[in-house]
C-alpha cells in the first residue's frame, strides 16, 4: 500500500469504523498502534511502524496524533463515532471560512451549517485551506463565517490539533455569502 491509501485507510478506521478491523477507540479517540498494525495486516492492509509515523508526520492536513510516548494514535478531528477529543473552548479570530460548492448554498443561506454525521462543524483559519477543502466537491465557494459574534453570542468554539476550528453548528445569519 502507498502511504496516500494508508492514510485513506487510517482516516476510516480511526474516524468512523474501528470495528472493520477489529480495534476499539478509547474515550478519547486513542487506540494502540501495534494493535492497529497488526489488525489492519490481517486485513489485508500491510505496514510497519515506521511507515505509520511517517504518515503521522508528514501528512499535510495533519490528520493524526501520536502519543508523546509515540505507543497510541488517534484522528484529530473528523469522527463519526463517539470520542471525547477532550477540547477547551477558545476565542476565535474575527472570521473563520468554510469551503463547500454552489449546490448546498440554499440549504446552507435557509438552515446554516450543521455537523451532520460530525462532531463538529469544521471551519478553516485562512481562505486557501477554505478553497482546497471545497474544491473536493467541484467549485469551490468560499464562506466567511462571523465567528468572534459567534463567540460573543455563547456559541463556542474549539481547535484540534491540527488548527481546524470546530463548532457544533453555524447560524445563517453568522454566514457572510459571496
Amino acid at each position: 500500500m502507498n502511504h496516500k491509501d494508508i492514510s485513506k485507510f487510517l482516516s476510516l478506521v480511526l474516524r468512523h469504523e474501528p470495528e472493520k478491523i477489529g480495534i476499539t477507540l478509547d474515550e478519547n479517540g486513542w487506540t494502540d498502534c501495534q494493535t492497529l498494525i497488526e489488525a489492519a495486516g490481517r486485513r489485508g492492509k500491510r505496514f510497519d511502524r515506521d511507515t505509520l509515523v511517517k504518515i503521522v508526520s508528514d501528512n499535510d492536513k495533519q490528520r493524526f496524533a501520536l502519543s508523546e510516548d509515540g505507543r497510541w494514535i488517534r484522528a484529530n478531528q473528523g469522527h463519526s463515532v463517539p470520542v471525547d477529543l477532550a477540547l477547551q473552548p477558545q476565542t476565535p479570530p474575527e472570521f473563520l471560512y468554510h469551503g463547500t460548492v454552489p449546490k448546498f448554498l440554499g440549504s446552507i443561506r435557509r438552515g446554516g451549517l450543521h455537523k451532520g454525521e460530525r462532531h463538529h462543524v469544521h471551519l478553516s483559519p485562512d481562505l486557501t485551506t477554505a478553497t482546497k477543502v471545497g474544491e473536493r466537491r467541484g467549485k469551490a465557494v468560499i464562506l466567511s463565517i462571523r465567528a468572534a459574534e459567534m463567540s460573543a453570542a455563547e456559541h463556542p468554539f474549539y481547535v484540534s490539533e491540527n488548527g481546524v476550528w470546530l463548532t457544533d453548528a453555524v447560524p445563517p445569519e453568522f454566514i457572510v455569502f459571496p
